[in-house]
């Protein structure tokens, strides 16, 4: 097996995909990549059994042949090299490898492709053309929303309700949701709801490509692929929970305000809120909403007072400060939009401005209040 490729191309391509490669595994062999080269292209594939991506890649072909090379060695070897052509050789017999530049010769040993695990058949059932920003702006809404906690495999992974003309992209942890409502998709003919692991999606968002992404999906899989590279990840397969009867519908109290000015005084007064609980109060009048935070172990209290707009009944209700952060942080409108009940109610935070496309709905639970 031999070829030639320039190394900001490989390391480029072998970047977007080592996220796929696990560091420490029962089966060595996934410490590797699996190189593959057929005239002037060259296929590479790492995989961790439950994710496989794959990248495609320009070379000068003379030899064809395939390979596992060790991952980490190989990385480490090409971050460290110049702009630089390198020929790569591989003895198919023995399994020896010799990178060559200019300047320099690099030896190791790989493994036979042959004890690369296979990557699983994909049988297409249906699929739909992701926009990249459309995409980009799916993850980075919900991905920090959803669940670490593996008792509840669900919730570790991003909901997708596929519909005709339309998709809902929902997560949760139990104590923030979101959901993202997706129309008109004039190319969805889908009916389908999965759940994607969210290390699947936090993958797809660094191999994130200019161009259009085909979302591929199949009874037990989906793909996510762009022009010269593609993901394939197993679907969770459990029962989502119906999370549209935690969104309460009878919250008619609102308030709205300034997404900085809320987002920068929650960071500030939460510097004094207690380190475990980060509670911060949130005291609502007419055209005012007043922060406290207070740490009784330290002494530590901070107070802020800011101006909005809400012409409810007084309200005080408590949030953990590190919810309504993340929240805040994903929400693109210079104001946003509380709605709420009681002081034991969920709160609803929508941006103030809707777009056509796109309803984005977050939710996230109150705390008891210290006394």
């Amino acid at each position: 097996m031999k070829f030639t490729v320039n190394s900001t191309d490989l390391q480029k391509a072998l970047t977007k995909i080592s996220g796929a490669v696990p560091t420490k595994s029962t089966l060595p062999i996934l410490e590797n990549f699996l190189f593959s080269l057929q005239k002037n292209s060259l296929h590479v594939i790492a995989t961790d059994l439950e994710i496989s991506m794959s990248a495609m890649i320009d070379v000068k072909g003379s030899e064809d042949g395939s390979i596992a090379v060790p991952a980490r060695r190989l990385m480490d070897t090409i971050r460290a090299l110049p702009d630089i052509q390198i020929l790569f050789h591989a003895d198919l017999t023995s399994n020896k490898i010799k990178m060559i530049t200019e300047t320099g010769e690099y030896n190791l040993v790989g493994e036979s492709s042959k004890d690369f695990p296979a990557v699983p058949d994909f049988k297409a059932e249906n699929e739909i053309v992701l926009e990249p920003a459309l995409l980009n702006s799916l993850i980075a809404r919900t991905i920090f929303s959803v669940s670490t906690d593996e008792l509840r495999p669900a919730m570790t992974g991003v909901l997708l309700q596929l519909r005709p003309g339309e998709m809902k992209a929902v997560a949760t942890d139990g104590h923030r949701l979101v959901r993202v409502h997706y129309r008109p998709m004039p190319e969805s003919r889908i009916q389908r709801d999965l759940i994607v692991p969210a290390k699947a999606l936090q993958l797809v968002a660094k191999m994130m490509e200019v161009e259009q992404c085909t979302l591929v999906v199949s009874a037990t899989h989906v793909k996510y692929a762009f022009k010269n590279f593609s993901l394939t990840t197993r679907v969770i397969g459990e029962s989502y929970p119906n999370y549209e009867s935690v969104i309460p519908l009878d919250n008619e109290k609102r308030l709205v305000v300034n997404r900085n000015s809320l987002l920068a005084a929650v960071r500030r007064v939460s510097l004094y809120s207690n380190t475990t609980t980060h509670q911060v109060r949130f005291s609502l009048k007419k055209n005012e909403v007043k922060l406290m935070a207070e740490d009784v172990d330290f002494g530590g209290e901070a107070r802020e007072r800011i101006g909005c707009t809400y012409d409810a009944d007084d309200l005080e209700i408590g949030f953990n400060s590190h919810y309504v952060v993340d929240i805040l942080s994903h929400i693109e409108t210079d104001d946003v939009e509380f709605k709420f009940s009681s002081p034991v109610r969920a709160a609803i935070i929508m941006p103030n401005v809707k777009k056509e496309y796109e309803e984005v709905l977050m939710l996230v639970m109150p705390m008891r209040l210290n006394a």
